[in-house]
């Protein structure tokens, strides 16, 4: 039994064939697999409550799925009128299922000001003056506060840079475990 409130989805049949080749691939994100499988749903029948039922998802996902299709249709129907090629084509649906970016706090550091951070410790300790034959984070972060590199860092965020930065195979630590 269809909504009668329920959005119908504008899916062409090149895009459906698209959207059902990308709900078979075994080797997609099964993220994208698990989306198209509800645009598929939804162009069959454009009732939510019953996609979500079937599929075992929530009202809320399959909505906000139809709605992000719903927002990119234009522009994929422009490219199917520019007769875009269909790897294009596909590369596209995949950008609209594809996760959105996530809000979080701005990063603190400057990759150039992490760059600089990483030189420092590359630096022999004693040449900044240090009476220390190894850096440790809280030297580390004590330096390149000195120098103007960065207003504050926490000797963890120092230690933290150069763990993510350091080679695996790296054969001198850069820091001295303290």
């Amino acid at each position: 039994m269809s909504n009668p409130q329920a959005v119908p989805l504008a899916v062409s049949p090149a895009l459906l064939a698209l959207l059902q080749r990308l709900a078979r691939r075994q080797t997609a994100d099964q993220r994208l697999v698990r989306r198209a499988a509800i645009l598929l749903a939804l162009a069959a029948d454009p009732c939510v409550e019953a996609a979500a039922r079937r599929l075992g998802l929530t009202r809320l996902t399959v909505r906000q799925w139809r709605d992000r299709w719903l927002q990119a249709t234009p522009a994929l129907q422009q490219a199917e009128q520019e007769q875009a090629p269909e790897p294009a084509l596909l590369a596209r649906i995949a950008q609209v299922l594809a996760d959105a970016p996530r809000p979080g706090a701005p990063a603190t550091f400057s990759p150039e000001q992490i760059v600089r951070l990483v030189a420092v410790a590359c630096e022999p300790p004693e040449k900044s003056g240090r009476p220390i034959d190894h850096w440790t984070a809280r030297e580390l972060a004590d330096e390149v506060k000195k120098r103007g590199i960065v207003q504050g860092i926490s000797p963890r965020s120092a230690g933290r840079f150069l763990k993510r930065g350091r080679p695996a195979a790296a054969q001198k630590p850069l820091l001295a475990e303290h």
